[in-house]
Formats: structure tokens, C-alpha cells, sequence
């Protein structure tokens, strides 16, 4: 039967790849790549370089597919997204079924960790039929809080992790520290005012890897400005913050 592994190869540093996650990219014989287009080109060729790096086994290939269009200002969000997964699917179902033998071993390689805001799993339980392993990775929440030097809860203390949009909405109640992933358009201006550190970072693990952190009202101008000029030179961002309530 076709297998599929999934496995976590953290946030960009290809030293945070672990021995697990080489060991199990010596197993595949095709690595399958969602191609996003042009925009995030050098996310396709930085998971071609962790293969380059670490797979020395002979035969291996890598097949790249292009990443169905997403709409991101549906009105329906939820549905917008499982549209977007089902077809990711059906893509991907098609490659395997195209480009795996019987007994074939296909290898996806997913950025952070596979089970923290990455809909991989997800898309290969809706193709079905299809054996899989999930490698875990370290995830950009874990490089977040060892680049600021910080731990990611306090003392008996809860952590949230969500998204710009929920966020946007309201703040998680009986929470003082909220990781925010997914998060467009820094919803966390909306507390601005408000007593809140954040620690933030984009591109992180990567060798362009932007840190800020401050109170969030006197630090969330550069921030925006910092993301913007990021985002405009390479043609996309991934980034993520960790929002910290001080206690009076």
C-alpha cells in the first residue's frame, strides 16, 4: 500500500531539521511540493535545498503541483478554506495515485510542526485511502520564544494560541498570554492602549529573520512599518507574536 509521510522540518533554519525528520526523508521516494506561484518561489526551492542537504540515498524525486487559488475575503471563511483543502486533495490525490508505485513511499514536507496551524493531515484524511506517518518539527512558536529569550507560559500560567482573526474579534478569556499565528494584518493594534508586551518575529529560523519586542503600544508603528517593507521586498511574510498581559 502507498505511504505518506508527512514531516515537520521547522521554521527555515535547516539545522532545526531533526534526526528523526532526515531519517524519514531517506525513506521517500517522491517528495511532493505545493507550489504557491511565483510570490513564494523561494519556499519551494528552500524545501528542494533540505532535500539536496540531507537525502543521500539514490532515486529520489521531487514532483511540485500547483497550489490551488485561495479566497481569502470569502464571507463564508470556513468554507472558503475546506474548498481550498478539498481541492488540495484532489490534487495531490491525483500525483500520488500518478506518480507512487504499490508499495511507493511519497514524502510531504511541512514547515514548523505538521499538527500546529498546517493543514496537511487534514488534507490526507479527505483523500482517504492513503497510509500516513506524521513527523513532528519545531514549530516558529518554539523559535519565537528562544529568540526573545522568553517561556512561552509564566508560572501555573495558561497559554492560547489563535489567529489575527479571531483575535480581531475578541480577546481569550481567563488568558494573559496569546500566541497569534495566521494574522494578516496585526489585529493586535485593536489593544494597543492596553498594559501588553509583544514579542514578535518574522521569517524566523531564516537567515532574514526580523525580532521585535516592547510595550505594544510604543512598538506596534515599527512593527507594522518593518512588516510592510518586508513583505513588499520578498512578496510574502510568515510571522507570528506571543501578546503578554501585565498582571497589576
Amino acid at each position: 500500500m502507498r505511504k505518506v509521510l508527512i514531516i515537520g522540518v521547522g521554521a527555515g533554519d535547516p539545522e532545526h531539521v531533526t534526526v528523526q525528520a532526515i531519517n524519514a526523508m531517506n525513506a521517500v521516494d517522491v517528495f511532493f511540493v505545493l507550489d504557491k506561484g511565483e510570490a513564494a518561489a523561494e519556499l519551494t526551492e528552500a524545501r528542494k535545498a533540505l532535500v539536496e542537504r540531507y537525502v543521500t540515498r539514490p532515486g529520489s524525486r521531487t514532483v511540485v503541483i500547483a497550489d490551488p487559488p485561495r479566497d481569502r475575503a470569502a464571507a463564508d471563511y470556513t468554507g472558503a478554506v475546506e474548498d481550498w483543502r478539498d481541492e488540495r486533495a484532489r490534487r495531490l490525490g491525483a500525483a500520488f495515485a500518478h506518480e507512487l508505485g504499490p508499495d511507493g513511499v511519497g514524502g510531504i514536507l511541512a514547515w514548523g510542526d505538521p499538527a500546529l496551524y498546517d493543514g496537511t493531515i487534514r488534507v490526507l484524511d479527505a483523500i482517504g485511502g492513503v497510509e500516513y506517518e506524521v513527523v513532528p518539527g519545531i514549530s516558529s512558536v518554539q523559535i519565537l520564544t528562544a529568540r526573545h529569550r522568553v517561556t512561552l507560559n509564566r508560572v501555573a500560567g495558561p497559554v492560547h494560541i489563535t489567529t489575527g482573526r479571531r483575535l480581531a474579534a475578541e480577546w481569550p478569556a481567563g488568558c494573559d498570554d496569546v500566541v497569534v499565528m495566521l494574522d494578516a494584518g496585526l489585529s493586535c493594534r485593536r489593544y494597543r492602549d492596553e498594559p501588553i508586551d509583544i514579542y514578535w518575529g518574522a521569517y524566523l529560523g531564516t537567515p532574514d529573520e526580523i525580532l521585535r519586542h516592547g510595550r505594544l503600544g510604543e512598538v506596534l508603528d515599527e512593527i507594522e512599518a518593518v512588516r510592510a517593507e518586508a513583505r513588499a521586498r520578498k512578496g510574502w511574510i510568515m510571522d507570528t507574536y506571543l501578546l503578554r498581559r501585565l498582571k497589576s
